[in-house]
């Protein structure tokens, strides 16, 4: 018997999870009934003088109709973004995981360094390096890819390219933390039994990486979906996110019922496209 157990008993367990069980339910779940309570409030009042709970589920449907062009362009948005990461971060962490060797430490050194620096600043930078007058729209223009009056700031492309550098990292540590796992002579077995190098892949690695594919697609496309900060510092008017929405009727507007029914919205949404997907990818290392 433990020191733990003479001290608490059969109950250590409990006692054990009490802490992070107390956390979560100042911190998350008190929140959460709060931001459900508002949703349900009347519309009619302010921050101020407080909004009276009015048991009011029209909120939702006042939001749906107007709201549901920001929803379905959220949603495309982390969708391409998150497409992105996924080629992009599988061909980045393979190399680390399988090709890098002795520079191993320095590559995973050189995925997270960019959380060194303030998401609002590595967003401003990519609007420094896609302005007008900046090197990747000039150099695109005399290879006559773009117009002469073409831009790429302030259009949905800036959106989700800073989307998917901001968020990129999230996708490349779970993949790698799969792929570092694979045995190699597992691999060497496939060419033994005479497998092509894509057959190979496609039913060892990949099969064997589902995992970390899983993991990063939903550590990208959940916060990509709920962003608001490329949409603001990258887009316009016209590409605006829900999380723009969201953010403006909680600080410009005040309007606290229909901002916190949009979040209610975003979250069942989205937690229903998590259940769905992690169900279908067939993996339950996850949960």
């Amino acid at each position: 018997m433990t020191s733990l157990q003479r001290v608490f008993g059969k109950n250590v367990g409990y006692w054990l999870i009490a802490p992070a069980a107390l956390w979560l339910g100042l911190f998350f779940l008190v929140p959460l009934l709060s931001l459900f309570t508002t949703s349900l409030s009347d519309p009619s009042g302010n921050p101020i003088a407080g909004y009276r709970f009015a048991g009011r589920f029209a909120n939702y449907v006042d939001v749906i109709a107007d709201y549901w062009p920001y929803f379905v362009r959220s949603l495309v948005y982390a969708g391409i973004a998150t497409v992105l990461c996924l080629v992009l971060g599988y061909v980045l962490a393979y190399a680390i995981a399988f090709k890098a060797g002795r520079w191993k430490t320095v590559m995973l050194v050189l995925v997270i360094a960019p959380f060194f620096t303030s998401f609002l600043v590595r967003t401003l930078s990519w609007k420094l390096i896609l302005a007008d007058n900046g090197f990747v729209v000039e150099s695109l223009q005399w290879l006559h890819v773009l117009g002469e009056d073409g831009r790429l700031l302030a259009t949905p492309f800036a959106v989700i390219a800073g989307l998917t550098y901001n968020f990129l990292p999230f996708m490349i540590l779970p993949l790698y933390a799969s792929l570092e796992k694979i045995d190699p002579q597992l691999l060497e077995a496939s060419q033994d039994l005479y497998a092509s190098p894509w057959k190979g892949f496609w039913s060892v690695t990949w099969k064997l990486s589902i995992p970390g594919v899983v993991g990063g697609t939903l550590l990208t496309f959940i916060p990509a979906s709920g962003d608001y900060i490329n949409a603001s510092l990258l887009g316009n008017p016209n590409t605006q996110m829900v999380g723009n929405k969201i953010q403006a009727l909680f600080t410009t507007a005040g309007d606290y019922p229909h901002a916190s029914a949009l979040s209610v919205i975003l979250m069942v949404l989205i937690l229903v496209m998590v259940l769905v997907y992690v169900r279908r990818a067939g993996t339950e290392e996850l949960l």
